[in-house]
């Protein structure tokens, strides 16, 4: 009995054009096959332009490869995170280099024993995998490596030379090369880990997301290109300075959180402060200071180094540090520069008024005044309520009261009957709630 053929497969064996000899087709005077147009038409799909649009992940991910950091995309399968790799390494002109790290064994990345001639005199080689041979010879690369959560501990051991001092078996990868992997969360991961301690603490990690702005705006044929960050070359000195002072300061302060070993066996295999990862974060502040970075990217950086505690009280002891001298502005008033941000304006106010409370001097009470009065021309007019009260108090008999004083009495007064309406308000909203019970 014959075997049986699917139908589809009869129908293509029956047609003109896939028998030896026959005539093309007439309605087709090109004689294309069938899987010529499918690739014209696989050309028009992939046929696609770009526009620019900033991309915070994108550029903190640049950041810190371009200070030679060894980086982690963490995220969920299918949201982009080997693209961005594809766009990087074409935009940096770097050949790019993937490794399934789950699929290798531990030998693959320690490297393999070679015997020679005489293992007794010359010992036994270790020898690297063909694609760390491909790199050295190329000098420069950037090598992915994916899956990273799917490789077992023994895998995941055998890393970690890789990653921090860039060796496999005897072979020193060169400085051109930079390293990337991604990763996805353990409760989406096949068959997944947990990162051990000693690896997490070697990267620096970055939660990668989609935006849906980005892939809507892509499907239908434009995709995102992003800027890359430019380092100024006469900022250097001054970002370095910077960064240590931000960190060396913030340490000072708080050195229990020099090193900082997370109790749970989920945030261990995340980012957390040691001394290594408080170095990386040295870098990447100087690198992010020099490119001029927002303070969005400067947060993920940080973040994906010590975590997201100790990240964000550096933030907060990093605006402090940038606040302008009380003194500085008392001096000159009405040239006075003030932050934009509504809590750094509000800091640098009241540290004002301490400063003069501190020292109450008629020359110094006449000049914070004014510097109210130019903060109320330059921003929110609500900022300057709690100040101006607390500037009222330190005010002796002797004292004549400015006129600029006047300017002010409205927005207080404004603000405080503002506040009691809206105590009011909640008053009357809490009373059938009350009622109710």
């Amino acid at each position: 009995m014959p075997a049986t053929v699917p139908f589809a497969a009869t129908d293509i064996a029956n047609t003109p054009s896939s028998r030896a000899g026959s005539p093309a087709d007439p309605a087709d005077p090109a004689g294309a096959s069938q899987l010529d147009i499918a690739g014209e038409l696989l050309s028009l799909l992939r046929d696609t332009t770009t526009e620019p649009r900033p991309d915070a992940q994108l550029e903190a991910l640049t950041l810190a490869v371009a200070a030679d950091l060894p980086v982690l995309l963490w995220g969920e399968p299918g949201i982009g995170k080997t693209a961005a790799l594809t766009q990087l390494a074409e935009s940096l002109d770097l050949p790019l280099t993937t490794v399934i790290a789950s699929v290798h064994e531990p030998s693959d990345f320690s490297g393999l024993p070679v015997l020679g001639d005489d293992p007794a005199v010359q010992g036994v080689p270790m020898a690297p995998p063909d694609w760390a041979v491909r790199l050295v010879r190329a000098g420069r690369g950037l090598l992915f490596l994916d899956e990273l959560s799917t490789a077992p501990p023994a895998v995941q051991a055998a890393l970690l030379r890789l990653v921090l001092e860039r060796r496999i078996g005897a072979l020193q990868l060169p400085p051109g090369v930079r390293i990337v992997a991604a990763a996805n969360p353990r409760s989406s991961a096949a068959d997944g880990w947990e990162l051990s301690p000693p690896l997490a603490n070697r990267f620096v990690h970055l939660q990668w997301t989609h935006d849906h702005e980005v892939v809507v705006r892509g499907l239908g044929g434009t995709w995102p290109r992003a800027s890359l960050p430019r380092l100024d070359a006469q900022a250097l000195p001054a970002a370095v300075e910077h960064a240590r002072r931000a960190v060396c300061g913030f340490l000072a302060a708080r050195p229990t959180l020099v090193h900082r070993l997370p109790s749970s066996e989920t945030r261990r295999g995340g980012p957390w402060p040691s001394p290594r990862s408080w170095d990386m974060t040295l870098s990447l502040i100087a690198f992010a200071t020099a490119a001029g970075s927002s303070r969005e990217v400067l947060s993920l950086l940080v973040r994906g180094t010590v975590g997201d505690g100790p990240a964000l009280e550096l933030l907060a002891g990093m605006d402090r540090m940038d606040l302008p001298d009380p003194e500085d502005l008392l001096a000159d008033p009405a040239g006075a520069v003030l932050p934009e941000r509504g809590d750094l304006r509000q800091a640098a106010l009241d540290a004002v008024v301490a400063a003069v409370r501190k020292r109450p001097e008629k020359s110094r009470w006449d000049a914070a005044w004014a510097l109210l009065v130019r903060a109320l021309e330059t921003g929110a007019p609500d900022l300057l309520v709690v100040p101006a009260t607390t500037l009222a108090t330190p005010r002796q008999e002797d004292w004549d009261v400015p006129a600029s004083i006047e300017r002010l009495a409205g927005v207080v007064t404004v603000s405080r009957r503002a506040d009691r309406a809206a105590d009011r308000a909640a008053a009357r909203t809490a009373v059938p709630v009350q009622a109710g019970r």
